[in-house]
């Protein structure tokens, strides 16, 4: 990821601090948040300074390697056992939160070390899947392509490259001429916030839409596909993704437009039999009823944007069942939706 001509990743670890990029204050400031602690790393997956499915797991896997490294000599294991359920409670439907905290979990019982290094492993094995990812996915844009986005898969959601943007990054790096229509992706706009930032950094045309706009440009034959990124993806092919997902799917299929999941593999939890097994996450209501931004002077602002005396449900996902599904773009190839490929990835 480049700002500024800088190269940076979207979360690192340098000797025991956790650093990643502070994404609730994007795109109005670009800082560096520094988490001194597995406690701290905590705070900042639940309170999203860090999210999208492949960040949260690899900084889900530096607070474990944290909780090794802070562990004294008395207790040590119950120390650990103890930070580990604490890191899973942080984003419940996150599937590689879990992969990543069992993975460094398991290495650290041997010594910390260890787990600092499968930290890094989990962190550099996400950049390569999302760089295959973007190769993979790259086969399927046509020049001129018109594609809709959903949410925030790009960059800021994995270590670097992304899952949903990478193959849009590939073509347009690959000089293919492409216009995206980013979801503003209410209620947290991490579509509009997010998405659209990166899209302004590599110069690639884009216009933010309404999250309701979506069928209407459809219906008009705009759209040529659509790719949204997952959260956890079941052994049967249905997806969790950011809210509003669902109907997005639905629509593309009414309408004909091809519907693409971008994942690595280790969003796949074969553990899960289908999306009705999938544990979705509440969040408070007030992230619909505030919204934040920058008034003219360039000041933030938290306002009120709802009736003053009413009360907001918060679903964080929705569950996308394989039918919708045209494809789901891994590290991997592209499979079908369905039980047999997606266990076929595994060699089963």
């Amino acid at each position: 990821m480049h700002v500024e001509g800088i190269n940076y990743r979207t979360v690192w670890m340098e000797k025991s601090s956790v650093f990643m990029i502070e994404q609730n204050l994007l795109p109005f400031e670009f800082r560096i948040y520094e988490s001194k602690s597995y406690r701290q790393t905590c705070h900042a997956i639940q309170t999203m300074i860090v999210r999208g499915a492949g960040a949260i797991g690899v900084t889900a896997g530096y607070a474990m390697a944290q909780a090794f490294l802070e562990a004294g000599s008395a207790h040590y294991m119950e120390y650990v056992e103890a930070a580990k359920a604490e890191i899973e409670a942080t984003r419940p439907t996150a599937r590689n939160l879990f992969y990543a905290t069992e993975r460094v979990f398991e290495a650290g019982r041997r010594c910390y070390e260890n787990a600092v290094d499968e930290a890094e492993r989990v962190a550099q094995e996400d950049v390569d899947a999302c760089k295959k990812i973007g190769e993979f996915g790259n086969d399927l844009i046509q020049d001129g392509f018109r594609i809709q986005t959903h949410c925030n898969a790009g960059w800021l959601a994995f270590t670097n490259y992304g899952s949903a943007l990478s193959p849009i990054y590939e073509a347009a790096h690959g000089g293919k001429k492409l216009f995206v229509y980013a979801d503003e992706t209410r209620p947290r706009g991490q579509g509009a916030r997010l998405t659209a930032w990166e899209l302004r950094n590599e110069h690639i045309p884009h216009l933010i839409i309404a999250d309701n706009a979506g069928a209407f440009l459809m219906s008009q034959g705009k759209i040529d596909m659509m790719i949204v990124g997952a959260d956890r993806i079941a052994a049967n092919g249905d997806v969790a993704n950011k809210i509003g997902t669902l109907e997005k799917a639905i629509v593309a299929k009414e309408y004909g437009v091809p519907f693409y999941v971008a994942a690595p593999i280790s969003t796949i939890d074969l553990g899960c039999p289908d999306g009705s097994h999938i544990s979705i996450e509440e969040r408070s209501g007030d992230e619909v009823l505030y919204q934040t931004g920058r008034d003219k002077e360039g000041k933030m602002h938290e306002i009120l944007v709802c009736s003053p005396d009413s009360e907001a449900l918060n679903p964080a996902f929705d569950v996308t069942p394989a039918k919708y599904i045209s494809g789901i773009i891994t590290e991997r190839g592209i499979i079908k939706a369905n039980v047999d490929e997606v266990k076929s990835l595994f060699g089963l």
